[in-house]
């Protein structure tokens, strides 16, 4: 082929291209050599040509990277009209390539090509800005679908060709990406792999904002626990003036002055703790005073007497199913307790502070508590030891909370508020903005969270996406120090439509 005839095939026009490169580049490399111009300088006009003997894989190697720089995609007008082999060592070339190119696509092992060659995921690639505004109307920028896809780093552009298509598997090396992109003009470009599975984020749930609907001045002191009964007529407070009071619960919600049905006493320090009996008519109660009690609601009388604490007890769970008790407190240990014979069934040792809340599961681990060591455990019930402890706090851990819909906790801290997966502890993910020191935690059925802290605050988060959805702050009471606004206790009622709390100011 001669070089003032440029045929109209695409890859021809390569070769010639090619070919005029490799003479000028010869004459540009060779000129000069000692001894061509007679006087040994290297400054001559004369040129040396070499030999037309040419390493046909050298030269194979050669016309395949100019192949896929300019025709990443081997375009169908190569196909040559007469259907004949080229007889040129370049055309023998590209017409080997072209069939090498079509079988690897036929065998789905095309890999992705592009100006720099071939590389792996991520892998940055630096292209001038006159090789994307050259002008040659056979560049073709697409990519193969079964290749890797290119796309630009933040804050570059990539333009979608409208007119890429995916072609049918008639033609397997015309095979384009429906999505192909054409680099833009900034010169930077990242292969990334098209296998990249997209992480959708989570959507947070709409909840109904919550209100104020009641307030019941009733106790002397700091209300600092409150229970449900199981059958959401009645509901429980213990408070800093050493007494246990039973509202009933319907009448408590409109405010009724006869909401207060029994007032319970016996404790002689602040109650800490309450439980309501799924099985019996007990409530259990625990003090400060280092006593544990069991009240029959039939009689409001003591009944039974739980004793082996050093020291106060700060909070008491039941187990789900079994007649335990499990109470922890200002000793560092948490006691399990049989409900029937008094008897201590484990002492659970190992935190180094206050046991300041407890969770009971049906599963293992059925113990979970969180101390002021800023430390979790987690236990296993048979064995009386510790399965697990997680550091992830850095402050003393005062709530936990678990929902009825899933294997998940979560726990409340001055730091943060953190989920975890309920079987082995596994950190899931932080609920932060609630900066104050945690004191109550509460879940319902619906996936509303609330976190009372001790400045007054309230703030309503929506557990699946730890998204906070409220925000409010508690009033205190005519007649209250405006600091009485903190908030010990929270608990929603059976059906999770109702949130009570208890309060600094001494009201419910």
């Amino acid at each position: 082929m001669s070089d003032t005839t440029m045929p109209s095939n695409p890859l021809e026009v390569l070769a010639a291209k090619s070919s005029q490169l490799s003479r000028k580049r010869s004459r540009i490399l060779f000129s000069g050599i000692e001894g061509t111009n007679g006087n040994g300088n290297g400054n001559g006009n004369q040129s040396y040509i070499p030999s037309a003997a040419v390493d046909p894989l050298v030269h194979k190697s050669s016309i395949a990277r100019k192949v896929r720089y300019h025709y990443p995609v081997i375009p169908p007008s190569c196909d040559r009209e007469d259907g004949k082999k080229s007889g040129s060592l370049t055309g023998r070339i590209l017409d080997e390539l072209r069939d090498e190119r079509i079988k690897s696509f036929q065998e789905g092992t095309a890999e992705a090509a592009s100006a720099s060659g071939e590389g792996g995921d991520g892998q940055i690639v630096l292209h001038r800005e006159t090789d994307f505004n050259s002008s040659n109307a056979n560049r073709n920028s697409s990519v193969n679908a079964n290749s890797q896809s290119i796309v630009a780093l933040a804050g570059q552009k990539i333009q979608s060709d409208p007119t890429a298509t995916n072609s049918s598997s008639t033609n397997p090396a015309a095979n384009v990406n429906a999505n192909a992109t054409t680099p833009s003009t900034d010169g930077i470009l990242v292969k990334k792999s098209n296998t990249f599975t997209n992480v959708s984020v989570p959507t947070p749930q709409w909840h109904a904002p919550w209100q104020l609907s009641t307030v019941i001045s009733s106790h002397l002191g700091w209300v600092r626990s409150i229970a449900f009964d199981h059958t959401n007529e009645m509901f429980a407070t213990g408070s800093a003036d050493r007494t246990i009071k039973i509202f009933d619960f319907a009448r408590a919600c409109v405010g009724d002055k006869e909401a207060l049905k029994i007032t319970l006493t016996g404790h002689i320090s602040p109650v800490r703790g309450l439980a309501f009996s799924p099985r019996h008519p007990y409530l259990f109660s625990a003090g400060e005073d280092k006593m544990v009690k069991c009240w029959d609601l039939e009689t409001n009388q003591v009944v039974r007497h739980y004793h082996g604490h050093l020291s106060g007890v700060f909070d008491l769970k039941l187990h789900p199913t079994l007649d335990l008790l499990v109470t922890g407190g200002r000793d560092a240990v948490a006691r399990v307790w049989d409900m029937r014979t008094r008897h201590q069934v484990h002492c659970l040792t190992g935190h180094d502070n206050t046991v300041g809340t407890i969770l009971t599961k049906a599963v293992d681990p059925q113990i979970i508590t969180g101390s002021y060591d800023s430390t979790i455990k987690l236990w296993d019930l048979v064995g009386g030891k510790c399965m697990t402890t997680l550091t992830h706090h850095k402050k003393s851990v005062r709530a936990l909370a678990q929902p009825s819909f899933e294997n998940t906790f979560i726990s409340g801290a001055a730091d943060t508020l953190k989920k975890w997966q309920g079987k082995e502890g596994r950190f899931i993910k932080n609920f932060s903005g609630h900066k104050a020191v945690i004191n109550a935690l509460a879940v319902n059925d619906d996936g509303v969270v609330v976190s009372g802290a001790d400045n007054g605050s309230m703030n309503f988060w929506d557990y699946k996406t730890g998204y906070c959805f409220q925000k409010t702050e508690t009033v205190a009471q005519p007649g209250s120090l405006d600091a009485e606004n903190g908030i010990y206790a929270a608990a929603f009622d059976m059906t999770g439509t109702r949130l009570v709390t208890g309060e600094a100011d001494k009201s419910v």
